[in-house]
């Protein structure tokens, strides 16, 4: 090496030296010690500034918070929430103690020790903010009675600091108990009820006074999710989680020894009154709002934010369509009944939603008697079954998945099915035999007639054709829930649970070519600070138009001369199905036109405490009230009067396909109602020995001789004539089951 390369090799050696020296310079443990420290530093001297700064303000002013406004699609009042607070002061004294403990077990176990703040919630809380994860727990008890009591709302960073200082001087100035007799009758419980006096009447019916512990821990428990805790709308989760917070309160009470273990060992959980609605909510207003809040719940608009007031919210709801809605349902079945003196009158309820297939705005609802006489609303409700509703849908899934019978044709609707009563399904695991509508037996019918028969073995033999797993798959994503919802043959007579909102948005679904409807209820919803994001109606196809419109096809026929032929009329174009639930606990018909898609229904619901799910049979001493009777009936009105008198626009249908095999079958004569009902009810009996009913002011329908007859139980299946909660198999998949799901 050179003299010149040498120098050249030095230079580089000590460039890279001083670069290397720098940088360990610039980062020494030194310097990076003392930044940490002068930004702590400089943090604690911003929160001294800031604690000088921020004082304890005035409580924020009640007489400033607004009502909430809920209008018609057409901007005229619907209702108006009371602007009044619902609360009532009371003194800690007036508490029980062991209530007291309760709510600091529940939600601060600290706070008789701790000065006011928990520095982990709060920074865990500011970092949610500033992410946009929104709020979070961790506050302490003190925390939250300034925010209810001096701040606001708000999930912002300012508001948040402000809250950590004004609480560790609240800590200061004052007793613990006074900040605890604040918080208490502060806090938010749900039902409209502010503060624990009117949290003890919304959810006891007593004063705070007269709360025991075990009730007292509910409430605490209730203040994590009002509106999801709420034991009379939670769902399945919600109740869960609601008792497991209420054990956790007590176990927490234990541990802090201010509840004996054997004492809390016995306690039972407290499950509240039903809610009653506010002033101001009586008849379907009450349900109109309640609809709209659970929806606005569903999009992030929560109980509490509601609360603070000032919500314009705007009704999808059609004002004349909601009141001719009303008025069918009173002359068509309220005017028959006689509450007060029979049994079965008394147990009715009925509940209906009328949605546009177009947009999925539900312009019409009605949810029961009253929303102050009966606050559950039948509209929405989840707990009954929609029968032989759903068979429509089995055949959208057969359609829709190409399905071929056992002999290997097509699945459409000249398709021939074994008509035999108690013919036990072929191909599958479970065994099930259903009876046809009065053990009537058919010989070789199509799959149209069998839908405007609603015949049981046919539908029952097409579940198993398509598989119980492809029909729960269509029709969830039809918009059935999938609540109580098996996959067995039985489904084909609709053992699941679903609402006429559930249902109504199914049929507009099928009458929307195949595209998904999703019932809507509000229009628009903003206040000052904030604007709701309305729901999308209408989605993708979620079956194709040739399924729907197939489907359709088969539902006008069950109109024109099925069992929904109460519900035709030369007036407009109609489609529908009837469906009678197990027992005769609920009666359904759900139809559409080209413009309007509406579902309606009767339950069976006891009268006495607790309620529970009884028959319909005697309704207005008519004998058994299936689906083709009074809701028929009531949907044929509404919609005749929802319409104007009716319309010209007809089913635009594509695609219908009529499967593989085709046969020329013997009319049969149309069945008529027995006078008195069958030992297993259905819609329409087809006995031969049938003598038609007569209904008053109706001509009754000329008497035949069906050319089916009854059929013989099937060898190594057994008959059952009995009610099938006598037996040990579930409901529906006994053999002979059927007549009581009715068509």
């Amino acid at each position: 090496m050179g003299r010149a390369d040498a120098r050249r090799a030095q230079g580089r050696g000590a460039r890279r030296a001083a670069r290397s020296g720098g940088i360990r310079g610039l980062f020494t443990w030194r310097k990076i010690l003392g930044t940490f420290f002068g930004l702590c530093l400089l943090g604690m001297g911003a929160f001294a500034a800031l604690y000088v700064y921020v004082d304890v303000p005035e409580a924020n002013a009640q007489a400033e918070k607004q009502s909430n406004v809920y209008k018609y699609s057409d901007g005229t009042l619907l209702a108006r929430s009371n602007s009044e607070v619902n609360r009532e002061i009371v003194d800690l004294g007036v508490v029980p103690k062991s209530v007291q403990h309760a709510f600091v077990a529940a939600e601060n176990k600290s706070f008789y020790r701790d000065q006011g703040v928990d520095l982990k919630g709060t920074a865990r809380g500011l970092l949610n903010t500033l992410s946009g994860k929104g709020k979070q727990g961790g506050s302490t008890i003190t925390q939250q009675y300034v925010k209810n009591y001096y701040l606001t709302q708000d999930q912002t960073v300012t508001r948040k600091l402000k809250e950590l200082v004004i609480s560790l001087k609240v800590d200061q100035r004052m007793e613990k108990d006074d900040i605890l007799a604040g918080y208490l009758n502060t806090v938010y419980y749900g039902r409209g009820a502010s503060g624990i006096q009117a949290a003890a009447q919304a959810y006891y019916g007593v004063d705070a006074k007269d709360l025991d512990t075990s009730q007292g821990a509910y409430l605490a428990a209730l203040l994590q999710a009002p509106s999801q805790y709420d034991w009379a709308v939670a769902s399945p989760t919600g109740k869960k989680l609601v008792k497991e917070r209420w054990a956790y309160t007590l176990n927490n009470m234990v541990d802090e020894g201010w509840l004996d273990r054997a004492e809390r060992d016995k306690m039972e959980f407290p499950v509240p009154n039903a809610p009653k609605a506010a002033p101001g909510m009586e008849g379907q207003t009450g349900y109109l709002v309640e609809a709209a809040n659970q929806e606005m719940e569903r999009q992030g608009i929560t109980e509490e934010m509601r609360e603070a007031g000032g919500w314009t919210i705007t009704l999808n709801i059609d004002k004349k369509k909601q009141k001719q809605l009303e008025k069918s349902v009173d002359r068509e079945l309220e005017s028959q009944l006689d509450r007060e003196k029979n049994k079965v009158d008394a147990t009715v309820q009925a509940g209906a939603t009328s949605v546009d297939p177009k947009t999925g705005k539900v312009v019409a609802m009605y949810g029961g008697v009253g929303a102050t006489e009966h606050w559950y609303n039948n509209a929405t409700r989840q707990d009954y079954q929609p029968a032989s509703t759903f068979k429509p849908l089995v055949l959208a899934s057969a359609l829709e998945n190409g399905s071929t019978t056992q002999n290997g044709d097509l699945i459409g609707l000249n398709t021939v099915y074994d008509g035999t009563s108690k013919r036990p399904v072929v191909g599958s695991d479970t065994p099930f035999a259903p009876e046809n509508e009065d053990d009537v037996s058919y010989d070789s019918p199509t799959v149209q007639r069998a839908m405007d028969k609603s015949i049981n073995s046919v539908f029952a033999q097409m579940v198993v054709d398509v598989t119980p797993s492809a029909v729960k798959k269509t029709a969830l994503a039809l918009g059935v829930p999938d609540k109580n919802f098996p996959e067995r043959p039985a489904i084909t007579l609709g053992t699941m649970n679903a609402s006429t909102w559930d249902m109504a948005g199914v049929y507009a679904t099928l009458d929307n070519h195949g595209k998904k409807v999703t019932p809507t209820i509000v229009k628009s919803a903003s206040n000052r600070d904030r604007t709701m994001e309305p729901v999308d109606g209408v989605g993708g196809q979620v079956i194709s138009r040739a399924s729907a419109d197939t489907v359709t096809k088969a539902l006008t026929e069950v109109v024109d001369i099925g069992s929904g032929r109460e519900a035709n009329t030369p007036a407009y174009d109609a489609a529908g199905k009837t469906g009678t639930s197990e027992n005769n606990k609920a009666a359904w018909f759900t139809g559409y036109t080209p413009e309007l898609a509406t579902a309606v229904a009767l339950f069976g619901e006891s009268t006495k405490e607790g309620g529970g799910q009884v028959s319909l049979t005697g309704t207005a001493n008519s004998g058994r009230a299936n689906g083709g009777g009074f809701p028929a009936r009531i949907w044929a009105d509404y919609t005749l009067g929802a319409l104007g008198g009716g319309s010209d626009a007809t089913f635009d249908l594509e695609g219908v396909e009529r499967g593989e095999t085709a046969v020329t079958e013997t009319p049969s004569a149309e069945p008529t109602e027995t006078a008195e009902p069958s030992e297993t009810p259905s819609e329409e009996p087809e006995s031969p020995s049938a003598t038609p009913s007569e209904t008053p002011g109706e001509e009754s329908p000329p008497v035949e001789t069906p050319t089916e007859t009854p059929s013989t139980t099937p060898s190594g299946v057994p008959s059952t004539t009995k009610d099938p909660d006598d037996g040990d198999q579930p409901p529906g998949e006994r053999p002979g089951a059927e007549g009581l799901f009715g068509q």
